[in-house]
């Protein structure tokens, strides 16, 4: 269990955590010298588990500073703790900064806490009853209301007792956290220990992690776990709710490019982001409205970072409101849904509000209209089933499911499970699996096919559409890599006949017209010849003896029924000739170290000349089979989605 203290500087939360754990938590020399914290500080209890109770390995402590210009370090030692201390001196009373810091606590939704009145060695019997009256006054209606009130005395150790023992017990009746979701650890400490290496500390905030495991350093640099400490003892994992550190190896000096606000996380965890959408709360004491695009500085985890404030559904939100909100950070942050974090004013001074993360992958246009805000009214539900279903029934266009795995921080058998037990259809795609309820399904297959049929009304001497067209006509537009995902869908459930990146019905027939068709069959001989280097457009021309012009219109024919492709303003392919050339570019970029292919080298595997195997790689980039950078060239997308399946018959 995670325990945070929290007050106004001065109230003894450190000579708290002293008497409880015999642990002074200012480490540093002018904490010690001005009798002040100044950043966080960490102590732990062991704990012993009672009778038919699972292990607890101990308590572990985190002092915040309580002085108003530390706020920014407090709010780094409050991210994801189990259980607050609010500490307040008893000759004092509650002061301005115990006021802010039970607001944080409540804007961060802190799951349990109790309070502690130190100091009762300097005042009466009516002082203490006065001071608690106040405490329960000021807590009324917030996350530590109703909470244990423990008077206590630092100097003669009154009260110390029963405060140990009610930590304790919560201590052993809590359960782990659950393991869910991939590993994140928000970093706050960074240093290097000699002959061991660089060591991250932090608090889990979701998943496990073991010994020998790759985890992600903010850069996106892999590196290797070498050994963890779990609550300052050695450990061979750690999960969500715990105090890790974790000694970390990786190329280069991989300590330079890692600080505290950074996150460790998982290969698979979702990137850092500098746009969020999300719910925010405006605090009742915040003397005038908040209005769009206000400056503010956003904390989430241990990070902070500068924003502005684009409210979604009105100029601007009253003190004591909450609204839908898009955060544009000045630099990414780590985050994932449901994270929560807090809103200051721009020079970190004052709070001004908190809220929780909903979609990390906030778009910069559109934000406001109705089917987004339906969309993030479908997101913000905590239950991850019962949103995906809310998801599916409001997204006409399709839920892209990888996203919204990385946006809940799933892992990728949680997300399965998940994806199996709600009723949808998943369609896949070169960018991921989509999914659309079976009501959405069956719209797009309907409006899916009628494009079709009237296509074939258009254009009846076509072998069919071209697929990533499909659904062209019909809002919303889809991309074309979900365009081409349903034709695929389609035709594997034979409502469609897909062939060299066409769909068509499966009663069609292209009409043919009798003189086109005279001159393909003296063409034919000529391009199935020699497949791989077929004539140019003027070599078939001068073979035949006919005008250019008249090959190409028949050519432009019979590539409309199929049987060729056009790969350039000289060249038509067989589809047949076109899939050995794509196998080609496939060994090749398998054989490459990097992954990517050279015209040099495609052009010696596949023997047909430089020109010609430019004028091929240039037809696969337009295609999309693969994209090219720089001299070299790297797949994007299988084969069977750039050309679809084996030549068609002969027609």
């Amino acid at each position: 269990m995670i325990v945070a203290t929290a007050g106004h500087v001065d109230h003894g939360k450190t000579s708290l955590i002293r008497a409880l754990t015999s642990v002074d938590t200012d480490r540093l020399p002018e904490e010690r010298k001005r009798g002040m914290t100044i950043d966080l500080g960490f102590a732990y209890l062991p704990v012993e588990a009672a009778p038919g109770q699972p292990p607890v390995d101990s308590i572990g402590f985190i002092d915040v500073p309580g002085h108003e210009r530390f706020v920014r370090n407090l709010l780094c030692g409050l991210s994801g703790i189990d259980l607050a201390v609010l500490v307040i001196a008893a000759d004092d009373g509650p002061m301005p900064q115990t006021a802010e810091h039970l607001s944080i606590l409540d804007l961060l939704e802190v799951p349990g806490g109790v309070v502690v009145m130190t100091r009762i060695d300097r005042v009466s019997d009516a002082r203490i009853a006065q001071v608690r009256a106040l405490i329960e006054t000021m807590c009324a209606g917030t996350a530590l209301s109703g909470v244990p009130i423990f008077p206590v005395s630092c100097l003669d150790g009154r009260g110390i007792d029963a405060l140990k023992e009610h930590l304790l017990s919560a201590a052993r009746s809590s359960a782990l956290r659950s393991r869910r979701g991939t590993f994140r650890l928000a970093i706050d400490r960074v240093f290097n220990v000699a002959g061991t290496g660089l060591i991250v500390t932090g608090t889990a905030a979701s998943g496990s992690v073991q010994v020998g495991n790759s985890v992600r350093a903010p850069d996106g640099t892999s590196l290797r776990v070498r050994s963890l400490h779990v609550n300052n003892r050695p450990a061979e994992s750690g999960q969500a709710g715990q105090r890790c550190a974790l000694n970390l190896s990786g190329p280069g000096d991989v300590a330079a490019s890692i600080a505290r606000g950074d996150w460790i996380v998982a290969p698979q965890a979702p990137l850092p982001t500098a746009r969020w959408d999300a719910r925010v709360r405006i605090l009742g004491s915040v003397p005038k409205p908040v209005a769009n695009g206000t400056p503010v500085s956003v904390h989430l985890g241990t990070a902070h970072a500068n924003a502005r404030i684009s409210w979604l559904e009105a100029r601007t939100v009253d003190t004591g409101a909450s609204a839908f909100a898009q955060l544009m950070l000045e630099h990414p942050i780590g985050a994932a849904h449901g994270d929560r974090f807090i809103v200051r004013d721009p020079s970190s001074r004052r709070t001004i509000g908190g809220g929780q993360v909903i979609d990390i992958f906030a778009p910069a246009r559109g934000r406001t209209k109705p089917e987004r805000l339906a969309y993030l009214s479908a997101m913000a539900v905590h239950n991850d089933a019962t949103a995906l279903a809310r998801l599916l029934d409001v997204c006409v266009g399709g839920l892209p499911l990888r996203q919204f795995r990385a946006n809940r921080n799933l892992a990728e058998d949680e997300a399965q499970e998940l994806f199996a037990r709600v009723q949808m259809e998943r369609i896949a795609t070169s960018d991921g699996p989509i999914g659309f309820s079976p009501a959405r399904w069956s719209s797009v297959e309907r409006q899916a096919i009628e494009s079709v049929a009237k296509w074939h009304l258009d254009s009846p001497c076509t072998i069919g559409m071209p697929e990533d067209r499909i659904l062209d006509s019909h809002a919303p537009r889809v991309s074309r890599p979900l365009a081409i995902g349903i034709a695929r869908e389609l035709a594997l459930r034979g409502r469609l006949v897909r062939t060299s990146g066409t769909v068509r019905l499966p009663t069609h027939r292209p009409t043919i017209d009798p003189a086109q068709e005279a001159m393909w069959r003296k063409l034919a001989p000529h391009i199935e010849r020699r497949p791989l280097r077929p004539p140019s457009l003027h070599e078939l021309a001068a073979l035949l003896d006919e005008p250019t012009e008249y090959v190409e219109s028949a050519l432009e024919h019979s590539a409309r029924l199929g049987r060729i492709v056009r790969v350039s303003s000289r060249h038509y392919y067989v589809p047949s000739a076109l899939r050995r050339l794509g196998e080609v570019v496939c060994a090749v970029a398998q054989d490459d170290a990097n992954g990517e292919v050279s015209a040099m080298a495609f052009r010696d595997r596949s023997g047909i000349g430089r020109n010609v195997s430019i004028e091929v790689l240039e037809f696969f980039d337009r295609k999309r089979f693969t994209r090219r950078y720089g001299n070299t060239r790297r797949l994007v997308r299988t084969l069977e989605d750039v050309l679809g399946e084996d030549e068609p018959r002969r027609m």
